[in-house]
């Protein structure tokens, strides 16, 4: 039988139950954080016995006070109220003890758990990032963990308050059951019938409200990052985007209303239910006393007793199973997290080989295709291609032509849908991507700035596992040299105002020379470079591919480029188009052939033969067309 059930509304959302996600739970409380365990044991022990313990002392007071007189009464009294007072102070410090202990360890799990999340986000496929089912079980256990209300950390709560619950049911269901058989019955069946109809509101709450809104926390998310995003700041307040914004927001909010509105409604309606059912337990209660008084003579000490334990009772069960509930809602939290965790991604990774050591690679594309998720024609349609040690490959085409998409492929971002690729012969899938990955130093048009020191953007690794001299020799060789000059704190230069206040945000120029000397620092046997130079001029993107081509030496390079004046010092270059590789050779024989590669590169030639006004003929501001 299978540990856990499909949910209809994402194939990857599992059910696992209530019972496999306490134990699930108390193993994660176990694991890291292990005391909180006796903590809870001794909290709830302590709330247990409080909640009858006055009746009880209240009933041997009475007793005294109605069959004893004199020295003697009085004495008795006296020692009674001490030793009531040592047990309810003792109680009252150690339950301070344990709640006090419990709630910052419940967090530290919580924590734990977080890093757990974002450890397997970390691990994920990059392909995988891109399918909707998977980044909607990823926010929904974000969802999760967000609070120590719901979720993981609701669980643990409701777990401690549960287990005195219990206690309290179990101590005080003989004394009701003395007291009258028949007011247990009724007490049982009302709560009971609240408790089914708390699941019920709780189930229809889930799906109504909390399912369908998991898709549009993304869609929130995403709008409170991009009206506060500084990149996005400029758009925002040229083209007059505030009140665009502001009205697809409230697009967004009117969802969030609309269901809040409807959550709210079930839980009134529950609480109607549960206002009665409680009227009727508690009118119950009374009417078992009195009936105890006149008919069996119940003394006022016993009537207090059993008022304290009835009530008790009557508390305990209600609590119980309306935390049953409450633990069935955040357990269902939890299948979001588990379901995120514990995600079959598919180990393609069993029984991987080391990736060979050698001075060169070659990669080989054999009738590669790949197909994105619910497209209906190939990215990339039966590529075969070469890219041989210490060449030089550029790759052009127009947009949508299937580079970034052959690009992904060679990194391993994607795997093919047909077809393989080969490193020395070997189909790469046989190779960790991790250590396939240390093969490359890739430099990508859009350059991801963490907002950490400058040299740890570079090295990419924590300041105190870093090469500080090498980060800078990086740094100077792809261009930054008087960027770094003009930093007070030079390399350690926190990026990004977004954690330091002395931060310092780069250019878009800028940024891509950061991201080349990410690339030289890493001294990879291959470098990809995708329209590394998007952001700079002509004279600037020659001089940084003179450059860039000079310092890489004879590692193999594949360039990605729309401009095709700066691939000509390339030693092959494929041309690709609707996903097809249509022409392949050199920039002298593609010319010569006169088909589209020359075509597009005689279009674009034609900027670079202008002669604006001020520049010399056959250069346009000053760049040579053979640049």
């Amino acid at each position: 039988m299978s540990d856990f059930k499909e949910s209809k509304d994402n194939p990857l959302h599992r059910e696992y139950g209530v019972l496999r996600n306490t134990k699930y739970i108390i193993q994660k409380m176990a694991q890291y954080q292990p005391s909180v365990l006796f903590l809870m044991v001794l909290g709830f022990f302590c709330r247990s016995v409080f909640s009858y313990f006055w009746g009880i002392f209240g009933k041997y007071v009475i007793d005294i006070i109605e069959t004893e007189e004199g020295a003697a009464a009085e004495a008795r009294l006296i020692k009674i109220i001490v030793i009531a007072g040592i047990i309810a102070a003792v109680l009252t410090f150690a339950n301070t003890f344990a709640n006090t202990k419990v709630w910052y360890r419940f967090i530290n799990v919580r924590m734990h758990m977080i890093t757990e999340r974002i450890a397997k986000v970390l691990s994920l496929k990059y392909e995988l990032l891109e399918k909707p089912d998977v980044m909607d079980v990823a926010e929904r256990a974000s969802q999760a963990t967000n609070d120590n209300q719901n979720g993981v950390e609701g669980m643990m709560n409701i777990m401690n308050r549960l287990g005195e619950s219990a206690l309290t049911v179990i101590v005080t269901f003989v004394a009701v059951t003395v007291l009258d058989p028949r007011l247990i019955i009724v007490m049982i069946v009302l709560t009971v019938a609240q408790h089914f109809y708390m699941k019920h509101i709780i189930k229809v709450d889930k799906r109504e409200v909390w399912d369908r809104l998991s898709g549009s926390w993304r869609s929130r998310h995403y709008m409170e990052r991009v009206t506060q995003d500084f990149d996005y700041g400029k758009d925002i307040r040229l083209f007059d985007l505030a009140d665009f914004l502001t009205g697809k927001f409230n697009e967004i909010n009117a969802f969030f209303i609309e269901r809040n509105d409807y959550h709210h409604k079930l839980w009134l309606r529950y609480n109607f239910v549960a206002a009665a059912a409680g009227t009727i337990i508690k009118g119950g209660i009374y009417a078992a006393l009195y009936i105890a008084v006149l008919q069996k003579d119940m003394s006022v000490g016993n009537f207090t007793m059993f008022l304290s334990f009835a009530l008790a009772f009557s508390r305990g069960l209600i609590n119980f199973l309306q935390r049953l509930g409450d633990l069935r809602k955040a357990s269902l939290e939890t299948d979001d997290f588990r379901s995120f965790i514990e995600l079959d991604t598919g180990d393609d990774e069993k029984d991987c080989i080391p990736v060979p050591e050698a001075d060169s690679y070659e990669i080989e594309f054999k009738d590669v295709s790949y197909r994105y998720l619910k497209s209906e024609k190939d990215a990339l349609s039966h590529l075969n291609l070469t890219i041989r040690p210490g060449e030089k490959l550029a790759v052009v085409g127009l947009n949508g032509a299937g580079k970034t998409t052959m690009i992904k492929l060679l990194l391993r971002l994607y795997d093919p849908t047909e077809g393989q690729i080969t490193l020395n012969g070997t189909d790469i899938k046989k190779f960790k991507r991790s250590d396939y990955y240390r093969l490359f130093a890739p430099v990508f048009q859009n350059v991801e700035i963490f907002a950490f020191l400058m040299s740890e953007n570079i090295a990419m690794r924590s300041e105190n596992e870093l090469d500080r001299d090498k980060a800078v020799k990086a740094a100077c060789e792809a261009g930054l040299e008087e960027k770094l000059e003009s930093l007070v704190k030079g390399i350690d230069t926190p990026l990004t105002k977004i954690v330091e206040d002395d931060g310092v945000d780069l250019s878009g120029g800028e940024k891509q020379k950061l991201a080349l000397a990410r690339a030289l620092y890493k001294g990879a046997k291959i470098v990809v470079l995708d329209e590394p130079t998007s952001a700079l001029d002509a004279l600037a993107e020659q001089t940084m591919y003179e450059r860039f081509d000079g310092m890489i030496g004879d590692r193999s390079a594949v360039y990605i480029s729309h401009r095709l004046a700066s691939t000509r010092f390339c030693d092959r270059i494929a041309m690709f188009e609707e996903g097809s590789l249509v022409e392949y050779g050199s920039h002298d024989e593609l010319m010569e052939k006169n088909g589209k590669y020359a075509d597009m590169f005689n279009v674009q030639a034609q900027y670079y033969r202008e002669n604006p006004e001020g520049s010399e003929p056959g250069t346009e501001s000053g760049v040579s067309a053979n640049a």
